[in-house]
């Protein structure tokens, strides 16, 4: 598409965004988590309401990851600037998993300590979703300004990029708890690693090489 064309597809969507306050986002990713718990003790969750609303939260927990790594590599190649919401999309990212392994450890596991203890160890895919639990934890206590001045801009930022492997190990986990292929999982992780992908930048050595070869 001509940028000419796509400034006037883009430059409207940048205007209604920068008239949008954040605290809309936390309103708007906040209203589904009631209606699902709704759904799952009225019977609209099907004959397991506990593992398909486990499922629901880990699945918005992708979304809100994918949607995130999405707001750089939008900017870059269609000039479309959201990342005034970057922050509060992962902040609710975060808050997804946490209602997501709530439900495992209360409502699924029942509180049997020992058990997810030894299910931790000895089940990889429980392993690698608590690992990307863990890894998100540092990420949402710096969401705030504080944060990024008393760690410094370029700190805060390396930090941050701990978003990758998280959201890698996210789908991972996805994809290993179905115990099947299933082509959702992976469409999850081809996203992921996609974007990932457009945020790859060569570096000038290995460019000269190429240039030179």
């Amino acid at each position: 598409m001509p940028m000419s064309a796509l400034s006037k597809f883009v430059d409207p969507i940048n205007s209604f965004a920068r008239k949008v306050p954040t605290w809309l986002v936390y309103i708007l990713y906040s209203l589904p988590i009631p209606y699902l718990f709704w759904l799952a003790q009225t019977g609209g969750m099907g004959v397991e309401p506990i593992n398909a609303l486990e499922r629901e939260m880990g699945e918005i927990t992708l979304q809100l990851l994918i949607i995130g790594l999405a707001i750089t590599p939008a900017r870059k190649y269609l000039g479309l600037n959201l990342l005034k919401f970057r922050r509060a999309i992962g902040v609710m990212a975060f808050f997804y998993v946490v209602v997501h392994l709530g439900i495992w450890v209360l409502l699924d596991m029942n509180l049997r300590w020992g058990q997810m203890w030894a299910d931790i160890w000895k089940r990889p895919y429980i392993t690698i979703g608590m690992a990307a639990f863990l890894g998100m934890i540092p990420l949402a206590v710096t969401s705030n300004n504080w944060s990024v001045r008393k760690l410094g801009a370029a700190s805060w930022r390396k930090m941050h990029k701990l978003v990758y492997p998280i959201a890698v190990l996210g789908a991972v986990h996805f994809i290993m708890v179905q115990k099947v292929w299933e082509v959702e999982p992976l469409l999850y992780l081809t996203v992921i690693l996609g974007l990932l992908a457009l945020r790859y930048k060569p570096s000038q050595k290995a460019s000269g090489v190429s240039a030179n070869g």
